[in-house]
């Protein structure tokens, strides 16, 4: 199929043929009719696409914060690498979408195949989209109008905040595309509207629908002017649909408004505001959010969890059939606003228009209606791939991981990299496929698990998929690498291990990464003559993640103690060369939004060591990420963010340095192909199962405040 893509680097907008997205029982998917640019929003990416580095840093000055940060934790070239691997990524544009309903997902309710529908799909000829960010077309609204619903539900959203009565004077602040819907719906509120623009033709245009206009470079006092149009009143409310960097029209907003008025913010202007501008008058001044409630909540878009009507009247999608059901009833008109009609093949010349024609406004694409719905897609072979008759990979997963560490290492390795396997996210498996040389982009996991001559599966999808996908590739007689965890329940490790029992054959490989480090394999080293156990400090200055990521869902990501803190569970695992016993845990007190990710967990290990583990989620970012220490016989061993390993008391060794930091990814893969093709089991599975169990245990010690023991020779869980 074709989507319309842009390339960060350098701001080209690209019409590409990517893979056909696969059908989910959660999702739509839709046949596109027609699409809108937004002259706004889409311009505005495109415009900082094109900008240079320095560019791009000045318009997103908290990013380089971020930079910054990265360089002193993880080094420069790394922290370069990472920046223009993200640079470089497609980003696919659009989000004003019609078509018809091809497939409903088996849990879903509300749509039929046939049903023609708006959302907030890309650009793209058949798009993926969750059921609650789309709406049914009523019969008589045209494709080309529904294709306006989700933009003009922006502009409905900003209504709704002033919440306007009948005969209040409401001014409208730039008459974009936004701008000049919400002109119509104030009209349809029965309010007096004041439209202010630069641009002649856009004035006029906000007079046939009722606004009086005034020329904003043409009037030296624009509060003067609406103060003179209200009998000195001043305007009820202001929304600003404007996008300038200037801090003026803020200021002008709220001067322009009667005492105690409202200014809601939907586009993008400057905001140094001036106090003095709203004190006096007590004007109200809000921001309002995209489409409207539900918008960024992962919960209401991805999993479906409607609002209550009772409790929360608008959502995203009843935003959407409000605009759906003016357009019916001749409330709302949106063919005026249409410029220009291009075939989605044009989408090139399309942003050439809204970028240099000042006349330019609402951009329709237009779509065949019978795309290709192929779902692979090969991808040209380059002379870089090393034909081999040992290893033949299929990745599944096209996140940051497998973009930014798995891919590079695999890269240069001995192996056929056939497949790189994605549900939705066509353009970034295509782009990882086209960047590190594989075979095929494919959104068809089918293809990897039916292909006989493949016999490695890499696994990097969200956490909750992992036990799943392992067992269906290893019964398809595949070798398996998952990134971790291995599983989030008791009950999907015991399906895990009895899967892996029954096929001893195949490798399971949990990426457990650290244990293949140069400081960890000194260390494991120099530690191999010792006579008493091990004593181990594990500090991990984690970071924040946001309480609504979903790795903090028990049921998405299991949170991060099961889905990151095994890594270290594993590394203490491993130095000892023991298997964990006991495990006791305490979790911040419950003041905290998220609480497990702040936690110091205790082990005591089958040969006598013990260890602890402080995760901590509240640090800087300043600050290193990870340092051990590791006491024993009289010596000391300390890893500094696996940069340095310093030794004390050891004859012969003071000190190791790495040029970067080094966790043992690269070597990590490289022993991964490399058992694949001898046959020789990597990590043993009763310790994959064992350090699983622990991170269990550590997260049910927490809870019960008690010590749990692993039990032994069984997959379970005794609470002490």
């Amino acid at each position: 199929m074709l989507q319309v893509l842009q390339n960060l680097n350098n701001g080209e907008t690209l019409v590409q043929e990517v893979p056909a997205p696969s059908a989910s029982n959660s999702r739509l998917l839709i046949n596109t009719s027609r699409t809108l640019i937004s002259a706004g929003t889409e311009k505005m990416l495109v415009e900082f696409g094109q900008a240079g580095l320095i560019g791009k840093a000045k318009a997103q000055p908290e990013k380089v914060k971020q930079v910054i940060d990265k360089i002193r934790t993880d080094g420069l070239m790394p922290t370069l690498d990472a920046v223009f691997s993200k640079l470089g990524e497609p980003l696919p544009l659009g989000y004003c979408s019609a078509g018809i309903v091809t497939h409903v997902g088996n849990h879903l309710s509300g749509f039929e195949i046939g049903d023609r529908v708006v959302s907030n799909g890309s650009h793209s000829e058949i798009v993926s989209v969750p059921p609650l960010l789309a709406a049914k077309i009523p019969e008589n609204v045209s494709d080309e109008q529904a294709a306006f619903t989700v933009l003009a539900s922006i502009g409905l959203q900003g209504v709704r905040l002033i919440a306007p009565t009948l005969g209040e004077t409401v001014v409208v602040y730039g008459l974009g595309l936004i701008g000049l819907v919400t002109v119509q719906l104030l009209r349809a509120c029965g309010c007096r509207v004041v439209g202010i623009d630069i641009n002649p033709q856009r004035l006029d245009l906000a007079a046939t629908f009722g606004a009086e206009p005034i020329h904003g470079s043409e009037c030296s006092d624009l509060p003067g002017r609406v103060c003179s149009m209200t009998n000195s009143r001043g305007a009820d409310a202001v929304i600003i649909t404007a996008s300038a960097k200037s801090d003026s029209i803020v200021s002008s907003a709220a001067k322009m408004c009667r005492k105690r008025g409202r200014v809601v913010l939907v586009g993008v202007v400057g905001l140094n505001l001036n106090r003095a501008d709203f004190y006096e008058k007590e004007i109200s001044f809000q921001v309002s959010c995209s489409y409207g409630p539900g918008r960024y909540d992962q919960r209401y878009e991805q999993d479906g969890l409607d609002y209550p009507v009772g409790y929360v009247r608008w959502t995203e999608q009843r935003n959407f059939e409000a605009i759906l059901l003016m357009l019916a009833t001749g409330q709302l008109d949106f063919l005026p606003l249409i410029s220009n009609r291009v075939g989605i093949e044009q989408a090139a010349q399309a942003y050439s228009i809204i970028q240099n024609d000042p006349s330019a406004l609402g951009v329709i694409l237009e779509y065949s209606g019978s795309p290709n719905p192929k779902q692979t897609i090969p991808v040209k072979q380059s002379s870089e791939i090393v034909p081999s008759r040992t290893v033949i990979a299929g990745i599944v997963g096209a996140g940051n991981f497998t973009r930014a560490t798995l891919m590079p290492a695999l890269k240069n390795l001995p192996m056929r990299r056939k497949y790189v396997v994605g549900r939705t996210n066509a353009a970034a498996i295509q782009h990882i496929a086209q960047k590190f040389n594989c075979e095929n982009a494919t959104t068809d996991f089918e293809h990897v698990l039916n292909d006989p001559e493949l016999n490695l599966v890499f696994i990097t999808t969200n956490h909750d998929s992992h036990a799943r996908l392992i067992c269906q590739s290893m019964q398809a007689g595949k070798h398996v690498f998952v990134e971790k965890p291995l599983a989030l329940t008791l009950e999907e490790l015991c399906e895990v291990a009895s899967v892996a029992e029954r096929h001893m054959e195949l490798q399971l490989m949990v990426g457990f990464n650290r244990r293949f480090s140069p400081h960890i394999e000194k260390c494991k080293s120099l530690l191999s003559g010792r006579v008493e156990p091990l004593a181990m400090h594990m500090l991990v200055n984690a970071g924040e993640i946001p309480p609504d990521h979903w790795v903090h869902d028990p049921r998405v990501g299991g949170g991060r103690i099961i889905g990151e803190a095994c890594h270290f569970i594993d590394l203490l695992v491993f130095l000892s060369g023991s298997k964990v016993k006991s495990v006791s845990a305490h979790r911040m007190g419950n003041s905290a939004a998220v609480r497990d990710d702040k936690m110091t967990i205790t082990m005591e290990l089958e040969d006598g060591s013990i260890g602890s583990i402080n995760y901590f989620a509240n640090g800087s970012k300043s600050f290193p990420k990870e340092s051990l220490q590791v006491f024993s016989d009289g010596r000391i061993l300390q890893i500094d963010n696996f940069r340095q390993t310093t030794g004390y008391g050891f004859r012969g060794f003071k000190k190791l340095k790495t040029s970067r930091q080094d966790k043992g990814h690269a070597r990590q893969f490289a022993e991964i192909i490399d058992s694949v093709a001898k046959g020789q089991r990597l990590i043993p599975l009763d310790q994959l199962y064992n350090v699983t169990l622990a991170s269990f245990a550590a997260v049910k010690a927490a809870q019960e405040r008690s010590v749990v023991k692993l039990a032994k020779g069984f997959l379970g869980l005794e609470t002490q």
